[in-house]
């Protein structure tokens, strides 16, 4: 009987260590997973290849949520309008939760946040500004304003009314540039919840029903994998600066004409190229003007001409206006974040324009400087008589004769009097010593 009792209360005891060993990795094995994917850039085709890269990945390691943690102020509506369709076909739900406190969703931004299953916002953060404008940030055209405006506004109204909330208020983000706190955003209806950290959200919403898909999200105590922009995609983002872009072409363009011009250097061809090819990467990526890129092509052709046609400055003149003018409208067809800076258009066109009217007129004084070099400064010189009809003048080998073509003894010293035809030097033999230049 003691013996029995005994073997029951091992096997009790074995079975809660067992229970103790397997509870906490059941528990792991079925704790939920988020990808919290961190976007705090502008809205361009580099961010939105970022950002669908991490959708997908949500949904080929099903996680059981997607939080992107936005703060942009916008970008360009193309690489905007992938983003949403990217977050509507999503498997895996979609929260958009603008944060840190401070940020913001606005313009384009605004569309990807109504177009998640649930939207969060932290303290001391506002949405809104969706109004479209032009590419110079002005307000656009009567009839084409009414056909952008109404077009934005009411896709705006259709993403945020599928998700539940404030179409009214989405379609006046758009017509009047609406923008709101956190708290009026909560109280119109237009975000779903108010979270003061990542963590207090996902535990704040574990067991809503999303209203477009009818989703439970399953994010209490959920473990969070964080996911950045990598240093490619930043450096990328860095490189498609019009400003830069713009750069990068002028330099590719002179790095090649340098080796052009002088083959074999090697260095500025090789640098040149690297350049042209990320500023045609940039071209690219970002809307340009055609008519742009045509005027700075002819204004470094019309530099390159003002090196071999005596025009006074004014094909200068026109070259650098023409650069000028070909970098404003390159990104003119682009939104206002993507302009090429004003005064930096200017000082590097004066700057060009310094640097080039300086080589003009000294390859000009080179020009017009008498000839310093030839054979004709050889007339007076004296030099050494080596052997075989030739003298050693000026640290050269020449031919020579003597005014009676008498024979030359070596190390007879001559002075030259004249250089006939075939440069043979007309010399005669003189008595004075000659110099230790002419006899080394």
């Amino acid at each position: 009987m003691k013996t029995r009792l005994l073997r029951g209360f091992s096997a009790l005891v074995a079975l809660i260590a067992a229970f103790l060993v397997l509870a906490p990795a059941s528990s792991a094995a079925t704790r939920p997973r988020v990808l919290a994917v961190h976007f705090s850039l502008e809205i361009n085709p580099v961010t939105q290849d970022y950002v669908n890269h991490q959708i997908d990945r949500a949904n080929d390691g099903n996680y059981d949520a997607v939080v992107i943690i936005l703060d942009t102020p916008g970008g360009l509506s193309t690489s905007m309008e992938k983003i949403y369709e990217k977050i509507l076909v999503s498997r895996v739900p979609v929260i958009v939760y603008v944060a840190p406190p401070g940020a913001g969703a606005a313009s384009a931004g605004v569309f990807v946040a109504e177009a998640s299953d649930l939207l969060a916002m932290a303290p001391a953060t506002n949405i809104g500004s969706s109004t479209p404008i032009d590419q110079s940030g002005g307000n656009l055209g009567s009839d084409l304003r009414r056909k952008v405006i109404n077009h934005f506004a009411a896709k705006l109204r259709t993403l945020a009314e599928t998700n539940g909330r404030n179409g009214d208020w989405a379609a006046s983000a758009v017509r009047r540039a609406s923008n709101l706190t956190v708290d009026q955003a909560l109280r119109q209806n237009v975000i779903d919840v108010q979270a003061p950290t990542l963590t207090a959200l996902l535990d704040q919403v574990d067991g809503t029903v999303t209203y477009r898909r009818h989703i439970r999200l399953h994010t209490a105590n959920a473990e969070i994998v964080e996911a950045h922009p990598g240093f490619f995609a930043r450096l990328l983002n860095v490189l498609i600066d019009p400003n830069i872009i713009t750069l990068l072409f002028l330099a590719g363009l002179a790095g090649i004409g340098y080796e052009i011009f002088h083959p074999g250097v090697v260095l500025p061809g090789a640098l040149g190229g690297v350049a042209l090819v990320t500023a045609l990467f940039g071209f690219s990526i970002l809307p340009i003007s055609w008519a742009g890129l045509a005027l700075l092509l002819l204004g470094i052709a019309l530099l390159v001409v003002d090196v071999y046609v005596t025009s006074h400055g004014a094909l200068t003149l026109a070259g650098i206006t023409s650069l000028a003018v070909g970098a404003l409208m390159l990104f003119r067809n682009a939104p206002s974040p993507y302009h090429v800076n004003l005064p930096l258009v200017i000082s590097v066109a004066a700057a060009l324009g310094l640097a080039w009217a300086f080589a003009i007129s000294k390859a000009v004084q080179v020009q017009k400087a008498p000839v310093s070099v030839g054979a004709h400064m050889l007339v007076g010189a004296t030099g050494i008589v080596r052997g075989d009809g030739l003298v050693f003048v000026n640290g050269e080998l020449w031919r020579a004769r003597p005014p009676d073509d008498a024979p030359l003894r070596p190390g007879t010293p001559v002075r030259v009097d004249a250089v006939g035809p075939a440069l043979v030097l007309n010399v005669t033999p003189v008595d004075e010593p000659v110099g230790s230049p002419q006899t080394t």
